[in-house]
This record gives C-alpha cells, structure tokens and sequence, in this order.
C-alpha cells in the first residue's frame, strides 16, 4: 500500500466558523469557532478511513469541507492529485462525480415530493448521463443491489421504513460509480440491527465496486466493524490514528483509551472485571479551547507541561500515530478490547 498514491490526501485541514452570527452578539466582534484544526490523513483507493470521537468534534464539519459544501479555512485537500479548495464551480460538478455523500438522516435527506426513481437518478440527471430510459434501467438495477424491490421505483420516502430509506440513500450516492463516498454518521438514526444490515451493505457495494470510504461515526463498535484505518478526534484536532487491530489492542491515547472503555465487550465475565475510565467535566468550547494539549483540562494523567506545550502528532511506531507528551500503550490499565 506504500507505493499507492493516496486518492485522498488532506493536509493541515482548518475550517472556522464566525461566533458573531448571533442575535445578541456584539457587531465588532471577529470570535471564531474553530470546528477543525490542523488534521491531516490520507484514503488509499478502496480503503475505509474510520473517523471518531464526540458530538461537535467536528468530525462532519472535516467531511462537509472535503467536499467543498464548507470552503476551507486553511490547508489543502487534494483528490486523486487535484486540490479542491481551488477548484472552480465547474471543476467541482466534475469532482463531484467521483465523489459521493450519505447523509445522517436517512427522514431529511430526500426530498419527499420526489419518487425514489427521481431521488436516486438525479445526479445522472444533473450530470447530464444516460437518456430517461437509460436512468431508470441503471436505477431499478440499483435499487435490487441494495436490497429494494425495483418495482417501488414510483413510490415517495414517507412509504418507507427508516432503514430502507437509508438504502435509498446509499443508492443515490452509488448511482454514478464514484471513487470515494463520505459517509456521515449513515446508521447512528436507525434501530441497532438495521444498523448491522447497512454497514454489511457498505462493505458488500465496496467489494463490489472498489469504493473507498470516509465513515464519519462516534460508535467505535461500528467504525471497528468497518474499518481499515482509525482516526480519532477531540475538540477539532486529531489525537490518535492507526490500523483498526492496534488502535483497539493498544490505544495509546488516554481519550482513546476512554471511550474503548465505554465500548461493551459480549463476554459477561470480562464486562464485569473491565475498568471504565470517567472523564471529568464536560469537553470545553470550541470557541474558546484550553491552552496546550485541548484535552488536559479532563486527562487522568495530565501534568503542567500539557496546559502549556500543544503536543506534537507524531509516529511512535509505522503507521501509528499520537498527539500527547505521554502517548504509550496502556498509560491506564484495562481500556483496550482483546481482539
């Protein structure tokens, strides 16, 4: 895989929002938000890069701004070697061929006034592909790979169930071939065991068609299902990254380590043995973040030069990376998962 070029590469990626849009706030104040802030990684071609971490991470800002429906504060995001940050409109309409979205709310993202013909052929449409016969044919063959009965092709979104409407969506995103599909939090709305029958559907369209994923989740049991890589973020920034086997087998992160302890293991015995890791407090604003390390506020083992020293994102070992000045395997015992 070294000698793949990357078909996603995203360096030093910033994306801040105004503080200032409020009723009440001051017309001369310039406070920003920043949702994210110096992340970098890259997607290998048919690989599934995991992202991770809280509500208001800024995990979905980070897939909005790659594909460009969010400008890019500061950085750079190349696809397949072209930046997109300095694309123009037509460019991006091209780009976006190649790249695909499936959004969290299987009930908000398609229009209810269109059939589910018109919804999953619009892009084809908007792209100028294929004559109307030609879309509906490509359509109902879509529709039976992801598990829907092509003859409800006329039917509207509120006949269906939540997860088949999440399918629909998956059908949409897949319905012009792309190389790369982000994926925002697609099953975190749906019942627990149609959560399993959607990511079995994602990794059987991967295989089937060599599409490579961003799988934006906070679930790390559903990223590790999926996962071939593993981001995790805190409060804007990338703490840890790595292979999903040794990101869940040696966190070296104490944020990563937490939530690993949150995860439910199925033996009883072990569950019951195992140490859940308590944060303290509540993770701080993003409009105004701690000094330093962003999470010494609430780390177990912080100590006075993570108030004042931001730690570097380094390499402790191939492929594994960390942001802390204490970054080890298992700083705090009986948090990762034995595989």
């Amino acid at each position: 895989m070294a000698d793949i070029t990357p078909l996603l590469k995203v360096e030093h990626l910033s994306k801040e929002f105004p503080a200032n849009s409020g009723v009440f706030s001051s017309r001369f104040s310039k406070r920003v938000v920043s949702a994210v802030n110096d992340v970098s990684f890259e997607i290998m071609p048919g690989e599934t890069f995991g992202l991770v971490g809280e509500s208001g991470c800024g995990k979905s800002t980070t897939g909005r701004t790659i594909m460009r429906l969010n400008k890019p504060t500061a950085g750079k995001v190349f696809f397949q070697g072209r930046d997109i940050a300095s694309m123009s409109k037509k460019e991006l309409k091209d780009m976006r061929r190649d790249m695909q979205f499936i959004f969290q709310d299987p009930y908000a993202s398609l229009n209810p006034r269109m059939t589910i013909g018109e919804i999953v052929s619009e892009p084809m449409t908007i792209h100028g592909i294929g004559t109307k016969e030609e879309r509906l044919e490509r359509v109902r063959e879509l529709l039976d790979v992801v598990g829907l009965n092509p003859e409800h092709i006329n039917r509207y979104p509120h006949e269906f169930s939540g997860g088949q409407r999440q399918r629909v969506g998956i059908a949409r995103a897949f319905i012009l071939r792309p190389k790369l599909i982000i994926c925002d939090e697609p099953v975190s709305a749906l019942d627990v065991s149609i959560q399993a029958q959607v990511l079995n559907l994602l990794k059987d369209l991967q295989n089937k068609f060599g599409t490579a994923y961003l799988f934006i989740a906070h679930d790390l049991s559903v990223v590790q299902h999926i996962s071939d890589r593993v981001g995790v973020m805190y409060l804007g920034k990338l703490v840890e990254l790595s292979d999903w086997k040794r990101l869940y087998a040696q966190p070296c992160h104490p944020y990563t380590q937490s939530l690993l302890s949150a995860v439910p293991v199925p033996d009883p015995d072990i569950q019951k043995t195992r140490k859940r890791i308590i944060l303290a407090g509540d993770p701080p604003s993003p409009l105004d973040p701690p000094s330093g390390c962003r999470f010494h506020t609430r780390c177990p083992i912080a100590q006075e030069i993570c108030s004042r020293e931001q730690p570097e994102f380094k390499e402790l070992e191939p492929g594994h990376f960390c942001a802390c000045h204490f970054g080890q395997p298992f700083p705090i015992k009986e948090s990762h998962i034995d595989l």
